[in-house]
């Protein structure tokens, strides 16, 4: 992959220079230390992903940002001395375009060559030793989604999944913000795989499960990295299945499983319905084992459960899934 690095400070340009030729298949296009000269430079050779500092003599980098996607569009990823400090800049630039943002590694750049390498799966450039954009190159996400009477149905699903269990698992249960702490620690109890709060910018990785943990939608952005985000505010539930199961479908290029499980109303059975028209794996518990069964009864209505399960037989499908994928 041929990465371009945008910026004006030339230690931190040898510092990305070095984590870049690190890199097994990945070299450096060219260097560019404003935004004026990137903007030329990218209209003349354009790379497959941009490192763009985010200030700038002359032109800074969210205007060379929309100039190039304007004109000769390309990945770009932000790089800036401190993202939280210039989180409005970083953000604008990501309106333009831009898939990313990291603060500017002093030497070796761990985080930044994992986030080249998600990069680099998205737009088909991983190096050759892999296969690019091979959907096994992800692994199996389970997503599932639970309300009134969860945390019971949760612990009889994942006490089941085996050590190194190489699916990566999401789970949105209704749930308010100060609780899930508790949620979170309660289920590590249950399971020999690790439960985590979902933080801004967390990875999923196999044998993980992430608990959504905010008064706000859990969303998966197109980097494979996990968010929040207040909108939509209409929904009845903060965060809501709808709106994770929706983004998954939309960004996560493996293969997938979808569970909802009981809870009252609807929320979850519309994104349910768009994984199993994405080809994903979808269940849905049954109303003899649900606590509430209206979310799996509107998901069964829509059609969108391919499997509608008893909650003792959901893990099974699960793993079933798993060993099919693998």
């Amino acid at each position: 992959m041929r990465i371009a690095i945008v910026n004006d400070m030339r230690i931190a340009v040898e510092a990305l220079r070095r984590t870049i030729v690190a890199i097994p298949d990945y070299n450096v296009a060219w260097v560019a230390y404003d935004g004026v000269e990137a903007v030329t430079k990218c209209a003349a050779d354009t790379p497959d992903l941009i490192l763009m500092d985010v200030l700038m003599p002359n032109m800074d980098g969210v205007e060379a940002t929309k100039h190039i996607m304007n004109q000769s569009p390309c990945a770009i990823m932000m790089v800036t001395a401190s993202v939280n400090r210039y989180a409005g800049k970083v953000f604008e630039a990501m309106g333009y375009g831009a898939l990313d943002a990291i603060n500017t590694p002093i030497w070796g750049g761990t985080e930044l060559v994992k986030k080249i390498s998600t990069i680099a799966k998205l737009i088909g450039k991983s190096p050759r030793h892999r296969i690019a954009n091979k959907p096994n190159d992800l692994p199996l996400l389970i997503a599932i989604g639970a309300s009134t009477g969860g945390p019971q149905a949760l612990v009889r699903i994942i006490c089941q999944f085996p050590p190194n269990f190489p699916a990566a698992i999401v789970i949105i249960q209704h749930l308010d913000a100060q609780f899930t702490p508790s949620l979170a620690a309660w289920l590590n109890e249950q399971t020999p795989l690790s439960v985590q709060i979902a933080n801004p910018g967390s990875h999923l990785q196999p044998g993980k499960i992430f608990l959504a943990a905010k008064n706000q939608h859990l969303v998966l952005r197109p980097t494979l990295t996990l968010d929040y985000e207040p909108e939509p505010l209409a929904c009845s539930y903060h965060p809501s299945i709808d709106v994770f199961f929706e983004s998954a479908v939309k960004y996560w290029t493996g293969k997938g499983v979808g569970v909802l499980l009981t809870g009252m109303g609807r929320d979850g059975a519309q994104g349910l319905k768009m994984m199993r028209d994405a080809g994903w794996h979808t269940i849905a518990q049954d109303s003899r084992t649900c606590v509430v069964y209206g979310m799996p009864k509107a998901a069964a209505e829509l059609n969108a459960a391919i499997e509608i399960l008893p909650i003792e037989a959901i893990a099974s499908a699960c793993i079933k899934s798993v060993n099919s994928y693998h």
